[in-house]
């Protein structure tokens, strides 16, 4: 602990972002750096707490406190303030391999759980850990690493999203050679489609594909395990299997209308514009929001993409509908630190639409009734109606209709950001998997092993939509254990 005054001597502070009008005119990043002094105060304000929670990974009230991959705040907070950025950079790879990526798409649960935050901000460890790494890049301390020996194990990845990519670099680390599957046209899964550019910029993901790929794995895209690759073959052809497919099948809004042209799934929306992105714009296809009323359905991260991506369409109106109630200002008396705080945030994407249409664009405790459309069965409009939530005579809280709150709302275009299901079946039907009440596949968490001997799962697969965070940890996590299923022990974190 470097300054242990530092938390009194030094305020919280962020980084500005590009401003809102000036960055929905193109599809760069919009987050800035600090300069180095005031990172190096930034790093001086985390207190080496006796017990720190920023790095315990626990679920409280079912959501993420602290760190789910335990990075080591503390010591590389405190290795910032000292100036010695190259050995942070070596204590944050320790437990993330891919910070580039959580240190711009992680909500920070880390953050939520600093225990500075009880009585004053937390420190801002997400801030610094993208910094780390992006001096790390830019300094050239970062480069392949390939193992210095071999096992003569195969292993198969199918799926190359987050705890995909975590799988292969670490099953690539104990010296197995890996390969990695992936249906998409381009490696990186929910990082390279999911999220918008924007928000991570996909030459980074980019970036580390071709170190995994200098490290000795190798990548099989436009590949789809049980279409375009047997299943079988799986089994003939390696000596494990780790499942990390996601949780790709999204909720549906089965309501009047569901059926019209221009009511479209969030994933359709994101994946079809970063490719037409990425692609150059060659072909125009994607769907677009040019000119259209849009009608966001749904409240989180994914949602937000969506109101960020329609802004850069430039969309002629926004609205986002979100069933719950707005969340307090300050943490709520049943929400008590160190869990993840429940509280008012304006997100990038509704500043942006703030900015422009003059408020937050979300309308809470709102849901949708029906779909009116036009005489070329085109959406043109959305039915709206209030709830409010009630407990019922199980003790449980339901939604029901306000009377009188109807409302029918202009769309011509609708886009349904409401989570997802769990993962797509017809590949884990191929298998033989079991699966839980949730249809994600069975696999004890920490053991990773599904009831097909050699076949591991991980990830959303596994547990169910969740953050990219929690991929990390089931990725490394399921990595470990298949390695001890190969050689009997393992090395593994």
């Amino acid at each position: 602990m470097g300054k242990p005054e530092g938390f009194i001597d030094y305020l919280r502070e962020l980084p500005l972002d590009r401003p809102a009008l000036e960055r929905i005119r193109d599809w760069n990043e919009f987050h800035l750096h600090l300069d180095d002094q005031k990172l190096r105060e930034q790093g001086a304000r985390c207190m080496d707490c006796g017990v720190p929670f920023c790095h315990t990974g626990n679920l409280l009230s079912g959501m993420a406190s602290g760190c789910p991959i335990h990075n080591l705040i503390p010591e590389w907070n405190d290795l910032v303030y000292r100036g010695l950025w190259h050995e942070a950079l070596e204590r944050l790879h320790k437990t993330n391999n891919f910070p580039d990526f959580t240190g711009r798409v992680c909500p920070a649960p880390c953050e939520g759980s600093c225990v500075l935050g009880i009585i004053s901000p937390p420190v801002t460890i997400k801030n610094i850990e993208c910094a780390i790494v992006d001096r790390g890049w830019n300094e050239g301390w970062i480069k392949p690493e390939p193992p210095q020996s071999r096992t003569g194990k195969k292993v198969a990845v199918v799926g190359s999203g987050p705890a995909g990519l975590c799988a292969a670099a670490q099953l690539n680390r104990a010296g197995h050679l890996v390969t990695v599957f992936e249906r998409a046209d381009r490696p990186g899964g929910l990082l390279m489609y999911g999220i918008p550019n924007m928000k991570l910029d996909k030459e980074l993901v980019k970036r580390r594909v071709d170190q995994m790929a200098a490290e000795g794995i190798t990548f099989l895209t436009n590949t789809e395990v049980g279409k375009d690759y047997p299943a079988n073959n799986l089994m003939r052809e390696f000596d494990a299997v780790v499942l990390c497919t996601g949780a790709t099948k999204p909720r549906d809004l089965p309501v009047e209308g569901r059926h019209l042209k221009g009511v479209h799934f969030a994933m359709e929306f994101l994946h079809a514009n970063t490719k037409s992105l990425l692609d150059g714009h060659k072909n125009g296809a994607f769907i677009s929001a040019e000119g259209k009323d849009v009608i966001v359905i749904g409240g989180g991260d994914t949602g937000t993409d969506c109101v960020g991506t329609a802004m850069r369409h430039q969309c002629k109106s926004l609205a986002q509908l979100e069933i719950l109630p707005q969340p307090p200002e300050a943490r709520a008396h049943d929400n008590p630190w160190p869990e993840w705080p429940k509280v008012y945030r304006l997100d990038y994407g509704q500043e942006e639409a703030a900015a422009k249409f003059g408020g937050d664009p979300r309308i809470y405790l709102t849901t949708a009734k029906k779909f009116s459309g036009d005489a070329s069965g085109h959406v043109k409009s959305i039915h709206t109606v209030q709830i409010e939530w009630k407990r019922n005579d199980k003790g449980q809280f339901t939604a029901a209709e306000v009377p009188g709150t109807e409302q029918e709302r202009p769309a011509q275009l609708v886009l349904l950001a409401m989570g997802f299901l769990g993962p797509e079946q017809p590949l884990l039907e191929q298998l033989a998997l079991e699966r839980d009440a949730r249809s994600n596949v069975k696999a004890e968490f920490d053991k990773y092993s599904t009831n097909v001997r050699g076949v591991f799962a991980a990830g959303d697969a596994r547990r169910g939509q969740s953050l990219v965070v929690w991929a990390f940890n089931e990725g490394r996590g399921a990595a470990r254990e298949c390695d001890r299923f190969l050689m009997g022990a393992t090395n593994l974190p």
